[in-house]
């Protein structure tokens, strides 16, 4: 599956705006064939955008079940004789879609996209209706989990996550013509031979049609050509892509038959290489360390809505402050920011949405949800082919993009048990076969510590969410750095590189006092202080990725004042105290790193060190 774009063979065309609505709050959307026409008692909602931001009381803004919606659009009329498809960027947590009264397909899974062939059920200069019915239910076999319980007041979604439960269609969808005979996929692989690059070039396509890649530079000159479904281009000079450097080529790939181009797509490339080297991670031969922030899609209004210039200001952030990487957390993010993040030469960590697969995180980082984590009752066969089918994916749709470089397959299950260890081996596997140029691993959390953890084995980097000094040893910060130290040099002796993926504090902008206590801006700086002196003195750690960028809504809780607020920025993207130190920190990381000609600069819009 190939995202929509226009070429001389290709069309698509934008169906964002405006849609017919309606929450089915007694659940007769489907008996009651909401979708056979026009949606009875409807208002309107944004499309993409999220429901639960845009609705005025409790009870719709915590609805789960299902969300209808619906509008008319036109086939355009040069449409005739083309393969025709819908393409959603994401409908959470999963969709089920009509085109008048037929029934075109279903997708599990709410952060990626999906297709769905309407060839057969259009014409072309034809007006339909399409419906979309969303649903944000989530249970034991969704990714992410979740579970409807009964208590005094009915039923009730809870969910295991520390982030709003948003809902709705959230990214873009497209209508899209492409030839009968086109282009299925594509997949690109680089690699480097000192000052020569090295460009492969998977293509699924129809057997008895030639392909022909062409690839050009930024400046759009051929640098190199080649003929096959599986193709080998050979790149002199080349210039790399890396980190604050996002050069990208072009590589056009066409379906030829009889000297006429029937199909053409086109790849940016980034030519780069990824590998671990014992506790070293490294990007094109140079040792990488990473420095940024863990991240959500989250805004006030919009909710997890991708909006392109809140997108730009959340990498401005990145900038300003001296990061060079951040990680998708808890989901893969909009394909437009990846394509950014290409762009800019942001080094990402890729996570599916696999988050909440533990029963033993609640009421904080401690305690229980009172269920049992694996059981045939709750996470389960079915979830497994759900996780695996997500992984799947999340590599299929992003594994083109130069700025990923280590794949997450989740973030914080129970790792410490035999039963957790059934359920991930095959899901790494899985990972490695969908793509074996990249390192995996999985974020692991504060219970399964060195020694416990049984998942720890199967993956190429350590990633570590620690909270001391937060969670553990609150306000304490003597004790919470003899802790850090111990447990990261513990894990230093498996030999592989150690990227503290989570670590913060909560802190409540324009809260100052003399003598700092949790929740002060001043405390928080204290705890990065410490927790950086710990970092530094271990050769293992490799990177360093604070909770969070900016503030974030999440479900109501004692814990959580108007969200969580371990933003280094506050929720409208204006910096903290801690921001100003981080800024000072990575500027030095990086002008150290590259006076010894081992990093690359921290990232840039311009390619520079920003001031």
């Amino acid at each position: 599956m190939l995202r929509p774009q226009d070429t001389t063979t290709r069309e698509r065309k934008n169906l964002d705006g405006v849609w017919d609505f309606k929450i089915d709050h007694d659940g007769v959307g489907y008996t009651d064939a909401w979708f056979a026409g026009v949606l009875p008692g409807a208002r309107q909602m944004a499309v993409p955008g999220s429901f639960n931001e845009l609705v005025t009381t409790a009870k719709e803004r915590e609805f789960f079940g299902d969300l209808w919606y619906s509008t008319m659009v036109r086939i355009p009329r040069g449409w005739d004789g083309q393969h025709i498809s819908l393409y959603v960027e994401s409908a959470t947590h999963r969709a089920t879609v009509w085109v008048d009264e037929t029934k075109v397909g279903s997708h599990e899974g709410g952060y990626l996209p999906f297709e769905l062939d309407l060839t057969d059920h259009v014409s072309a200069g034809q007006e339909v209706r399409l419906t979309v019915a969303v649903n944000n239910t989530l249970s034991f076999q969704s990714i992410p989990p979740g579970v409807i319980e009964d208590n005094w007041k009915g039923r009730q979604q809870r969910y295991f996550h520390d982030f709003y439960n948003y809902s709705g269609i959230h990214r873009s969808v497209w209508l899209v013509a492409t030839p009968r005979e086109r282009i299925e996929d594509v997949t690109v692989i680089t690699d480097l031979d000192g000052n020569n690059g090295i460009v492969t070039v998977l293509t699924e396509a129809p057997a008895g049609v030639a392909v022909r890649h062409v690839l050009a530079d930024a400046e759009g000159q051929e640098v190199a050509c080649a003929q096959g479904a599986e193709a080998t281009l050979f790149v002199p000079e080349v210039h790399p892509w890396g980190p604050g450097d996002g050069y990208l080529y072009r590589l056009t790939v066409q379906l030829v038959l009889e000297d006429s181009v029937v199909d053409e797509y086109v790849v940016k490339v980034g030519i780069r290489t990824v590998e671990v080297r014992g506790t070293e991670f490294l990007i094109n031969g140079k040792p990488f360390y990473f420095t940024g922030y863990g991240m959500h899609e989250d805004h006030a209004i919009v909710g997890k809505q991708h909006n392109n210039a809140l997108m730009m200001r959340d990498v401005a952030c990145l900038e300003w402050s001296g990061a060079n990487s951040m990680r998708t957390s808890h989901y893969p993010y909009s394909e437009d920011f990846m394509d950014y993040a290409d762009s800019v030469g942001l080094v990402v960590i890729d996570e599916t949405p696999a988050v909440g697969l533990n029963m033993n995180i609640g009421g904080g980082i401690f305690g229980t949800q009172g269920y049992t984590t694996y059981s045939p009752e709750t996470v389960n066969a079915v979830t497994q082919a759900n996780h695996t089918a997500v992984i799947r994916d999340m590599i299929a749709r992003d594994k083109n993009h130069p700025s990923v470089v280590l794949w997450s397959i989740a973030n914080e299950p129970e790792s410490e048990t035999e039963a957790g260890e059934r359920y991930f081996e095959p899901l790494f596997a899985e990972a490695r076969a969908a793509d074996p140029t990249r390192p995996v691993g999985f974020v692991n959390m504060m219970v399964a510590t060195h020694g416990k953890c049984r998942v720890s084995q199967f993956a190429d980097v350590i990633m570590l969410n620690r909270y001391y000094g937060w969670y553990v040893f609150a306000g304490d910060l003597d004790m919470a750095e003899k802790a850090w130290r111990k447990e990261l040099n513990d894990w230093a002796t498996d030999g592989k590189p150690i990227i503290i993926t989570e670590y913060g504090t909560d802190s409540v902008p324009g809260m100052h006092q003399m003598v700092s206590q949790p929740w002060s801006e001043e405390y928080q700086v204290e705890f990065l202080e410490m927790t950086s002196r710990v970092f530094d003195g271990i050769d293992a750690v490799v990177g360093e990725q604070v909770w969070n960028l900016a503030d974030f809504a999440t479900t109501s809780g004692i814990t959580r004042v108007g969200g969580n607020r371990k933003g280094a920025f506050t929720r409208d993207r204006e910096p903290k105290a801690a921001a100003h130190w981080l800024r000072t920190r990575w500027k030095r990381l990086s002008e150290q790193q590259e006076s010894k000609s081992i990093l690359q600069p921290a990232l840039s819009l311009t390619g520079a060190v920003p001031e």
